[in-house]
């Protein structure tokens, strides 16, 4: 009997020990108040990253005890302990609280609602005109920064500008800057332009996220950003694509960068 009793507890050990080691996917699910779209959920045990869709949803690999981390800007961060319970269900609901940046209260003149229709009947004066008022085609795009405008106004040579020769209309505009090489080098500008400005959205979104999980001295922070910068292929790999695959072209630049780092060591 004795030997019995004593299999039977090495046995719920061990099923113990193995539910214990096994990962499982989780389905879970974010409430809040506040947006729980794009919300960064980390796993730094695993090292597995992921985010929530338009409906707080999620999935992530994680076992017992591990802890995953969930941060916003607009959220207080959340720290969750797998239990034994998450793991047999392989679902969870995780509330956040959104972050409140209070201000001191400043009264100044009409008080606006936010409701545009209400808001525009509180205003004084007298509104001004633009172009819709008078039928007149406008621009209501993102502003051209300086050095676009620069290119717009250099024009861009094209060999059919040449059959202006006949009729004694060619621009010169463009041809000059072509052969001078103004042209390629406010392209050049434009595009390191774009490509600066990507890099910092993406330091300011996803930095604190990503170097949570994968250390890096934080004076290497900035170098290691503009070395993502420099590959050929970083607007490719990052403009208008989703945090997680911008989150995996970082991971692995980083692998590249701390080799690098390693071989400039040796």
């Amino acid at each position: 009997m004795l030997n019995i009793k004593h299999f039977t507890f090495l046995l719920l050990l061990f099923s113990f020990q193995i539910v214990e080691s096994q990962s499982v996917e989780i389905y879970g699910k974010v409430e809040s108040s506040a947006s729980i779209e794009n919300i960064h959920i980390i796993n730094k045990t695993a090292q597995i990253f992921t985010i929530t869709n338009k409906a707080g949803e999620f999935k992530i690999v994680a076992k017992l005890n591990d802890t995953l981390t969930f941060s916003s800007i607009q959220h207080i961060p959340k720290y969750i302990v797998i239990k034994s319970n998450v793991v047999s269900s392989r679902t969870l609901i995780v509330k956040l609280e959104g972050q409140i940046n209070e201000l001191d209260e400043v009264l100044v003149g009409k008080v606006l609602t936010g409701d545009l229709l209400s808001d525009v009947k509180n205003v004084e004066g007298e509104p001004p005109i633009n172009f819709y008022d008078v039928d007149i085609p406008g621009y209501t795009g993102k502003p051209a920064t300086q050095s676009e405008r620069r290119l717009s106004e250099a024009g861009e040579f094209k060999p059919k500008m040449l059959f202006g020769l006949l009729s004694g209309g060619i621009p010169l505009n463009p041809i000059s800057n072509g052969i001078s090489g103004r042209t390629k080098m406010l392209k050049n500008r434009v595009q390191l332009e774009a490509n600066d400005d990507l890099l910092q959205k993406i330091k300011v979104r996803l930095s604190k996220s990503f170097f949570n999980i994968y250390k890096l001295d934080e004076t290497k922070h900035a170098d290691f950003f503009y070395f993502c910068a420099d590959d050929v292929n970083f607007t490719k790999q990052c403009k208008d694509k989703s945090d997680i695959e911008i989150f995996e072209f970082l991971r692995k630049k980083l692998m590249e960068y701390n080799t690098n780092l390693q071989l400039s060591n040796d």
